[in-house]
């Protein structure tokens, strides 16, 4: 080809650029940011706001049917255009679930085979064993907090009791004793330390990392555990004296042979040491090529896909079990994955949708002149929607939500984002009462009355709240 061929078919890519470019200037001015009035934004979001509570409380619809009504009302009740819902409700859902789906499968996988090879069970026993029968309360304490981290609180909660029944049935004390640490453990760990599903959501809506999020929230899980399970239960155990259930009496021992401590304690460290030196790497002096590395096997779904790889190996395939044996409790494990990740991403609709529609920019600069922490304002609406739905996933979602539309709240560092999603995660587990499913069934494992369960489950879970708000407003004083 010849010289003048060749600057003749640049000159031509030149132009063609230049107009595809144009072309992109001239569509990305017709699409024009949305900008709702204050007091009709105001209003549509009230609004949306009482008719999810409404339609989940009053006609017990279900939640994420209820959220995508309310999120299509604040759009509507604002005046979005009806395109520009439809296109907010598509990415809301796609921006949602981008970051945790993956995360949230995984991690459900982990805690399956954990769960089924007795591993859980081993790390109460074996502390138990250590610990002995004073501070039992402490080691089912931690044992929930460590198991809480990787299986759904429902799971935990079957699997665990039976120890805590075990324990209350030699002492002859009050099952609440034993069962109310253990109970904390699992709602802490659950709500403040990834890879669990209401933690990793939180902090992907903050744009917290993984890495800072299992740095603060595992000491505030710990502290969490330490007030309202160990103290509390000793007090309401001391108060209150409820019997074992009555098929406990009955139950025998599980004679199974469980695995070994270290081992499960091992396998159930990889997805947080990985997750840790990448976070930490970062500031390390050390070459770019190893920090690269140390970054890559740290990303969180790298890091669970070990662990759960790691589950599969030594917790199953060394113990027995066959190909199909995993495959079916990994199928099992998945099954309420799918109702989580429609909840948060009909949520995660709700957060696109007050966010597009501009309500960040209103109410930001209304709460910076009220002089209120931000991290108090995150845990009250996470504390009212918990109170008035019932749901923890529900409050965390629309709190995280909210509180990612303030350009102040993103302006923040990410060690105070960090400590407002505990302060979240909190918010969101204190007040379970009867609109709570976890309170019914807790209730129904102890075969304790409604006042009762008040008395004892209820406070539990609001020492929880209020103790996490404290570590929270702690840590951002040096954020």
């Amino acid at each position: 080809m010849s010289i003048d061929k060749v600057t003749k078919t640049a000159d031509r890519y030149d132009v063609y650029f230049k107009i595809h470019h144009m072309y992109r200037r001239e569509y990305a001015m017709e699409q024009t940011v949305f900008v709702a009035d204050p007091t009709r934004l105001l209003i549509a979001a009230a609004v949306g706001i009482i008719v999810l509570l409404v339609l989940i409380i009053r006609f017990k619809l279900h939640p994420v049917i209820s959220m995508m009504i309310a999120a299509i009302v604040i759009g509507v009740g604002a005046g979005m255009p009806l395109t520009m819902i439809s296109e907010t409700v598509e990415k809301g859902v796609g921006k949602t679930l981008q970051g945790i789906a993956l995360l949230v499968g995984l991690g459900s996988m982990f805690g399956g085979i954990l769960e089924v090879s007795g591993g859980a069970q081993r790390i109460a026993k074996t502390l138990i064993d250590r610990l002995g029968q004073r501070k039992a309360g402490v080691a089912l304490g931690i044992t929930g907090l460590v198991i809480g981290t990787t299986v759904f609180f429902e799971a935990g909660v079957v699997v665990l009791i039976p120890l805590a029944f075990s324990v209350a049935k030699q002492t002859k004390k009050s099952t609440l004793y034993y069962a109310i640490p253990l109970l904390a453990g699992l709602a802490s760990g659950y709500a403040f330390v990834p890879p669990s599903a209401g933690s990793v959501l939180v902090a992907d809506s903050l744009g917290v990392s993984l890495g800072v999020m299992i740095m603060v929230g595992i000491p505030t899980a710990l502290i969490c555990m330490i007030v309202a399970g160990v103290v509390w239960g000793r007090f309401i155990g001391n108060r209150i004296f409820t019997g074992l259930p009555v098929n406990v009496e009955e139950i025998k021992d599980d004679s199974r042979e469980l695995p070994p401590f270290g081992l499960v304690l091992g396998v159930i460290l990889i997805p947080l040491i990985l997750i840790l030196i990448s976070t930490v790497s970062k500031y390390m002096p050390i070459p770019e090529g190893v920090q690269n590395v140390l970054s890559f096997i740290g990303k969180p779904f790298l890091a669970l896909t070990v662990a759960t790889l790691a589950a599969m190996y030594f917790l199953g395939i060394r113990r027995g079990y066959t190909g199909a044996q995993l495959k079916k409790i990994l199928d099992h494990s998945l099954r309420p994955v799918g109702m989580i990740l429609l909840v948060i991403a009909s949520g995660g609709v709700i957060r696109w949708m007050l966010q597009d529609s501009g309500l960040g920019y209103i109410i930001g600069p209304a709460l910076e002149k009220s002089g209120m922490p931000l991290i108090l304002v995150a845990f009250f609406i996470a504390l009212l929607v918990r109170a008035s739905v019932g749901s923890s996933m529900v409050a965390m979602t629309m709190a995280s939500g909210i509180m990612a539309t303030m350009p102040a709240v993103m302006a923040t560092s990410v060690l105070y984002r960090a400590a407002m999603c505990c302060a979240i995660c909190g918010g969101a587990t204190a007040l379970s009462h009867v609109n709570d499913a976890g309170f019914w069934l807790v209730g129904t494992f102890l075969e304790i009355d409604e006042k009762t369960t008040l008395k004892s489950w209820t406070v539990m879970e609001t020492l929880i709240g209020v103790t996490s708000l404290a570590v929270s407003l702690v840590i951002s004083i040096f954020a």
